[in-house]
């Protein structure tokens, strides 16, 4: 058996985990359906979020700041307590407490680490506070829900949700020929659509390049998108559900990679579906995301015949990802012992945390928060901590996500922040007794992590523990990769 394909491809088992005697069945079974979320506090909804965020907007543009406009200290205090008040600097770490109870506890640790790849597959860069309200929900509310459906509905949901639409700046797009365009070029502004959505739907969520779209067709796929906005209203600003403004819109017919796109119906807004529905349909989609699926689970030297079996299920099925999970699966096995993944830190900290079935995320008792106040130490600490380790997951920089090759991950600087995360949770829940049953239920060459730990035990000069009994595991190379 196989046993490194339970880190691999999950999350490795737990010391009181029994090992499954059909691996690949075991992972299979898992993505079939879209588990519910585990965590056993309160979920607020998007909704409720984006309520929260218009009000903190609303306030802090229209009232405090008029109110406050020539003492800046007071303004400063002002806006602070709309921060506590609105959750701000609270409900990034209660979203990563929800995602991380979930991916440790919902039962279908497969699931839950093919929900991580398709959040970054579909990234929402560091950009106007998303991360304080919106990205947490965004992935579990349009992401997790189209999981187990065709890859063209996760697009749609995707493409026309509130968060990639205000992440893309797609409000700003206006058809230059349109109603509203008019309008403005009589007032003597500028009408132009912005090509970021339309770029990245292309570039980063479906074709990739590699499909030879030209400039011209990002041109004619921002037509298409402009009327797909979040409209801005008095009281909530831009802070509003997403509803398709025909007025807006670039009439006539567009072209996309040699196809002409007709208005279909009395709402053009079917364009964009349709486009959707082509490009998932396109050759270059399944090569291009199922390569990036194997180069996540398996390797970064991904091979032609690694990637085929997973681009056959695509075709065959349609985009079906259930049964892409599946052909996913049995490559990952296929490979594991051969080829070696270099995991990112979260999901090494969430394998470290399995496996000596550390405390961790902090309960809802503890997450409970009073709106009035600085949020707690221990409230921040969950976003914290993933700052520490170099990957604030709803933080990434650019919107084509964090890196998924050992070479961004492998510097001094971050190998260092994994060793002194790492030393805390050893400290407090590494005893060896306690690890062995998990080394032996998810190394194919336990012995040797065995001998490991325990000449560090019997050799405490050469990892300067601080602690009697436990014992700090240096970040070799079998505990960063798979």
């Amino acid at each position: 058996m196989k046993r490194d394909f339970f880190r691999k491809m999950g999350f490795g088992l737990g010391p009181d985990d029994k090992v499954p005697a059909e691996p690949v069945a075991w992972a299979e079974s898992q993505v079939e359906a879209v588990p519910d979320l585990s965590w056993p506090g309160e979920i607020p909804t998007a909704k409720q979020l984006l309520d929260q965020r218009a009000h903190f907007v609303y306030t802090d543009r229209r009232v405090i700041r008029k109110k406050f406009k020539n003492d800046r200290r007071a303004y400063k205090e002002a806006k602070t307590q709309l921060r506590w008040e609105t959750g701000q600097k609270y409900y990034e770490s209660l979203e990563i407490a929800i995602r991380h109870h979930t991916a440790l506890h919902s039962g279908a640790p497969v699931f839950e680490r093919l929900w991580l790849f398709w959040h970054n597959h579909f990234a929402i860069a560091e950009k106007d506070l998303l991360a304080s309200w919106n990205t947490g929900a965004y992935t579990r509310e349009i992401i997790r829900p189209n999981m187990c459906g065709s890859f063209t509905d996760l697009v749609k949901a995707v493409t026309t949700s509130w968060t990639m639409i205000h992440h893309l700046d797609n409000s700003e797009s206006i058809g230059p020929n349109s109603q509203r365009g008019k309008w403005r070029r009589q007032n003597g502004e500028v009408a132009t659509v912005n090509e970021n959505h339309a770029r990245e739907l292309l570039e980063l969520h479906t074709v990739s390049p590699t499909a030879g779209y030209t400039q011209k067709d990002v041109i004619a796929l921002s037509y298409i998108m402009a009327g797909w906005e979040n409209r801005w209203s008095k009281t909530r600003e831009e802070c509003n559900p997403v509803k398709f403004n025909p007025k807006s819109h670039e009439p006539g017919n567009h072209e996309v990679m040699g196809k002409r796109y007709k208005q279909r119906g009395l709402s053009p807004k079917s364009k964009l579906i349709d486009v959707i529905e082509d490009l998932c349909a396109h050759p270059n989609c399944a090569e291009y995301v199922s390569t990036k699926l194997v180069r996540h689970f398996v390797t970064d030297e991904v091979t032609p015949d690694m990637v085929q079996p997973v681009i056959d299920a695509w075709r065959e099925t349609d985009g079906h990802l259930p049964a892409v999970y599946k052909a996913l699966i049995r490559v990952v096995y296929d490979h594991t012992g051969t080829h070696r993944k270099f995991l990112n830190p979260e999901v090494w900290f969430l394998q470290s945390v399995k496996l000596t079935d550390a405390p961790w995320p902090p309960p809802p008792s503890m997450m409970q928060y009073d709106f009035k106040t600085r949020p707690n130490k221990l409230q921040r600490r969950l976003r914290g901590l993933m700052f520490e380790i170099g990957h604030p997951v709803y933080r990434p920089k650019q919107p084509n996500g964090w890196p998924d090759t050992e070479a961004e991950w492998l510097s001094p600087e971050l190998l260092i922040r994994r060793l002194a995360v790492a030393k805390r949770v050893a400290r407090e829940h590494m005893p060896i007794g306690k690890l062995e049953a998990s080394l032996a239920s998810n190394f194919d060459k336990a012995d040797e992590v065995i001998d490991y730990l325990k000449y560090c035990r019997d050799h405490p000069e050469s990892w300067r523990s601080t602690s009697r009994d436990t014992q700090f595991l240096l970040p070799s190379e079998w505990m960063l990769k798979v």
